[in-house]
């Protein structure tokens, strides 16, 4: 195998699950901001042009966080980051979900048609004046999740850390250096965010 990486909160993710589970494979550096992704090489490898991008031993190419995650922990399904029974992995995938459409995608848009316009208006479409209300509604839905937390659990599947976990703390940490900093008012999400931060695997 063979992780085609980069700089952005979606590769970060491929690799802080890989550091979780000690997985070492080969990477290598595609330049987001030249272009490189969006260059015909790298098309081939992703028709979508985005990142990050798993090259499997058979020569196919797996892209979208989750489905490489996903595909990473049946490989390799020690320590599980998902779930070891079909009820862990149902409640990993219902906040994996819950995260990325209700507040990893709103974050991101808010910031491509926002603070990273210039960058991304040649790239993708973008809708300036949706900029705002995408934001707002990032944090409308970190403020849920806050309330949601306040039960004590340590992480978003209770004792158990995993991908959602990862992939909610990569974009936070991502959006916190492009305008949408966390609100200190949600102290639960605040205390969550430490524990992540703690671990070594958020330095990958």
């Amino acid at each position: 195998m063979k992780l085609y990486d980069s700089i952005g909160p979606n590769p970060q993710i491929v690799r802080m699950f890989m550091a979780e589970k000690g997985i070492e494979i080969p990477k290598q550096t595609v330049d987001l901001r030249g272009g490189e992704n969006r260059q015909e090489a790298h098309l081939k490898r992703n028709p979508m042009g985005q990142m990050p991008s798993l090259e499997l031993d058979d020569g196919f190419h797996l892209a979208e966080v989750v489905p490489i995650c996903e595909y990473l922990e049946e490989k390799y399904p020690t320590p599980p980051l998902i779930g070891a029974t079909a009820e862990e992995r149902a409640e990993c995938r219902m906040w994996t979900r819950r995260v990325d459409l209700n507040i990893a995608e709103p974050m991101t848009n808010g910031f491509r048609f926002g603070e990273g316009l210039k960058f991304f208006e040649k790239r993708v479409v973008c809708v300036p004046e949706a900029s705002p209300g995408l934001k707002k509604i990032a944090a409308h839905r970190l403020q849920w999740l806050n309330e949601q937390m306040a039960d004590g659990r340590d992480y978003l599947c209770g004792k158990r850390f995993t991908l959602a976990d990862i992939l909610l703390y990569c974009f936070i940490t991502f959006a916190g250096t492009v305008g949408q900093p966390p609100d200190p008012a949600n102290k639960n999400v605040t205390a969550w965010l430490a524990r992540i931060g703690a671990r070594p695997s958020a330095k990958a």
